[in-house]
């Protein structure tokens, strides 16, 4: 549901360094609950005091028995007061509420072959999380929005709130003249009353949801039009954004376009909608609308460093995982949230290229590995939960991607492709479980994949590899041996997988694809003379921690030969050869002439930890690179040298340099090359607004490092 942001390590988090903290098995067993009845339709009419914070409704319930003998409903009702319940014919049904629930005594006994319907009506005077009533600040308007997910729909509409039931719904919302109103699916039409000064907007969805994708936004929003051939997709945002807006968003229409493509399904809802609210911070999906954080709409300098593309691209595709097919219970978090990290992913390899896509891709197992390492570990598909948010976590998100991208390698494209394509066809509008993913995987591609699931679906944890090789010159042999040790953690297996040996020589590569079964195994191979370079899982596509010695040669032809991941991996490892003349001059050129540069920015850090103190020409020069990202971590590192004569070169890149990483590393090398001379300075840039608060963290921190002299 909720977008979530990951802070990438360097590059791999090293086994053993950090310990869990928290047994997830100690939590209790959730299970999907029983229900009576089948919710159809709600019809859902609000008259809402925006100013007043305080809202009169009733809701329309139309349902079928999944029982011969109903005589009672039990709907979720929390926080607002229920007034009255009426059957079809406007006559009075007996009622009891309770603190979450609401009671209600039909007048006969119905089967499950009646449809029975009612009406609800309510108030709410008290302010709840599922429906938020935002105040006018300096940046946002005065503004309704709603936060249904998990399970606070029922805060604000007597509901039956859990995913497994969907419904069609129309909300019909009466405001004052100054607000607009948006919901989901299409817009039948707006009733204006000019005698109140009020109109009411009546929206209605015509394909059934789950009730925590119910969105309601209420402000003075500026709305701008857009569209993917007939589909209308709209821009809903703040006045201030304006200049913005469509630039921010422009990629929108893209993206559909290319979802439809990808998953062979085209976008299955009357409209889309992208509208921004006061308490999000990343997204949140509902259906035919992501609601996004006020950072989605950037100005030409925000987006250099904090570019929304990944978030938009991933609420994009919850309309398809998440929304066409929802999670059926909260233990099942991985088809919403895997499957949209993913495809940010897929989205991201298909319009940012291969190197940006690798990256991303290294950032999502490092979200995942940090929070097995320093948190728990548990598995994807998990029953122990307290509450449904604790299964949205980087295990469902980057975890789950990874996974996903593991199948896609043992499937192959196109079967994998065609299962994804099949399982939205086949499940559309439908409450779905992990089984029935897993029988469509075994429908389409022929093949029983349970082995598979059942290890990285069903146990805790990831492979680490040990890896080793030797070369035989008198036989021409190379030996090499994988050893995995991930089962001294509780309830992690030996894996049963496949993986990629590349074989690199002066006339090409070669790739050995062998099966992994067993704790240790070994494998010899034949070549004419020794590789110049062993790759382990070439292609990238296993979920792993692994270690590999190898020499300065080896990891010095990897970091021209190999891929993003692999390049940026022998970098790393030439640590062990930090003081030997060639690994430094190889960082040194890396710094100023890769192509890539997150590769660059990892030979800036590497070369500032261990020979800062002679590397400050070329920390200088790299201070002149096309990347903010390099460029920040060049001002970091003239930072650590703590020279007090640069203090003017730091204050020029704070006010010269477009990017706020770069001015917030500034502020902290001033942090660190001056004294109290500087607090004025610092504590006015403090109150500079920035994204996320940036320069306002930076400053702070140096006003820290100066107090900390004293």
């Amino acid at each position: 549901m909720r977008f979530l942001r990951f802070i990438p390590l360097f590059f791999l988090i090293h086994l053993g360094l950090f310990a869990q903290n928290e047994d997830v098995y100690q939590r209790p067993i959730a299970v999907e609950p029983d229900r009576d009845f089948d919710a159809l339709h709600y019809r859902i009419q609000l008259d809402i005091d925006v100013d007043g914070k305080r809202l009169t409704g009733q809701n329309t319930v139309t349902l079928v028995p999944l029982r011969s003998d109903l005589t009672q409903v039990t709907l979720d009702a929390e926080s607002l007061v229920v007034s009255d319940v009426l059957d079809r014919k406007g006559f009075p049904l007996s009622y009891r509420q309770s603190e979450d629930k609401l009671h209600i005594q039909l007048s006969r006994r119905y089967s499950h072959a009646d449809t029975v319907g009612f009406t609800i009506k309510y108030y709410l005077e008290e302010q709840v999380g599922g429906l938020k009533f935002i105040d006018k600040t300096e940046t946002n308007p005065k503004q309704v929005s709603s936060d249904c997910w998990p399970n606070k729909a029922r805060q604000w509409i007597p509901c039956y709130d859990y995913p497994h039931d969907k419904v069609t719904q129309e909300m019909i919302v009466t405001v004052d003249n100054a607000y607009k109103v948006l919901s989901n699916g299409e817009l039948l039409g707006i009733n204006v009353d000019s005698g109140r000064g009020k109109h009411t907007y009546h929206w209605k969805q015509n394909q059934p949801h789950s009730t925590y994708l119910i969105n309601l936004s209420i402000a003075d929003y500026l709305v701008f039009e857009d569209s993917l051939g007939a589909l209308p997709v709209n821009y809903w945002v703040y006045p201030r954004h304006e200049k913005d807006a469509q630039r921010s968003f422009a990629k929108t229409p893209y993206m559909i376009d290319f979802f439809n493509k990808l998953y062979g399904y085209d976008y299955p809802w009357e409209k889309y909608d992208q509208v921004v609210s006061a308490h999000q911070g990343g997204g949140a999906e509902a259906t035919s609308a992501s609601l996004l954080g006020e950072g989605a709409v950037t100005t030409k300098q925000e987006e250099i460093d904090f570019s929304f593309e990944g978030i938009l691209a991933h609420e994009i595709a919850h309309q398809w995982w998440g929304d066409l097919v929802t999670l059926r219970s909260w233990e099942h978090s991985w088809i919403n949230e895997s499957f949209a990290t993913y495809s940010d992913y897929l989205y991201k390899r298909y319009d940012w290229g291969e190197d940006e896509a690798a990256y991303d891709l290294i950032r999502k197992r490092n979200g995942y590995l940090r929070e097995a390492h320093t948190r728990y570990m548990r598995p994807i598909v998990f029953n122990r939960y307290e509450n449904p948010g604790q299964n949205f976590d980087s295990h469902a998100y980057p975890k789950g991607a990874y996974v996903l991208h593991m199948l896609r390698y043992v499937l192959g494209d196109d079967t994998f492709f065609r299962v994804i394509s099949e399982f939205l066809h086949r499940f559309e509008y439908q409450a779905v479980s992990t089984q029935d993913f897993m029988q469509c995987v075994k429908d389409v591609s022929g093949k029983n994949m349970d082995w598979f699931f059942e290890q990285f679906l069903y146990h805790p944890g990831h492979a680490v590899f040990e890896v080793s090789k030797s070369w035989n010159a008198y036989t021409k042999t190379l030996a090499i041996e994988i050893k995995q040790t991930q089962d001294k953690w509780d309830h992690v297996p030996i894996y049963t997988i496949p993986v990629n040996l590349g074989f690199y020589h002066s006339n090409g590569k070669t790739v050995e694809r062998v099966m992994l079964k067993q704790r240790v195994e070994k494998f010899e191979f034949k070549f004419d003379a020794e590789p110049l370079m062993v790759r382990f899982d070439d292609g990238n596509h296993l979920l792993k921690e692994w270690t590999f010695k190898k020499s300065e040669d080896e990891l010095l032809y990897q970091v021209k030969k190999d891929d993003v991941t692999g390049r940026l991996w022998a970098v790393d490892q030439l640590k062990a050869f930090h003081s030997s003349a060639k690994t430094i001059q190889e960082w040194t050129d890396l710094a100023t002439n890769d192509p890539f540069w997150a590769v660059r920015e990892a030979a800036v850090q590497l070369l500032s930890e261990f020979h800062g103190g002679s590397k400050k020409d070329l920390f200088l020069q790299t201070l002149r690179d096309s990347n903010s990202k390099v460029r920040a971590a060049s001002v970091k590192a003239l930072g650590q040298l703590k020279d007090p004569a640069m203090l003017g070169d730091f204050r020029k890149l704070y006010d010269t340099d477009e990017s706020y990483l770069v001015r917030a590393q500034a502020l902290i090398a001033i942090g660190a090359s001056g004294n109290t001379s500087q607090l004025k300075f610092l504590s006015e840039a403090a109150k500079v607004r920035s994204p996320r608060n940036t320069l306002k963290g930076a400053a702070e921190q140096a006003i820290e490092l100066i107090n900390g002299k004293k």
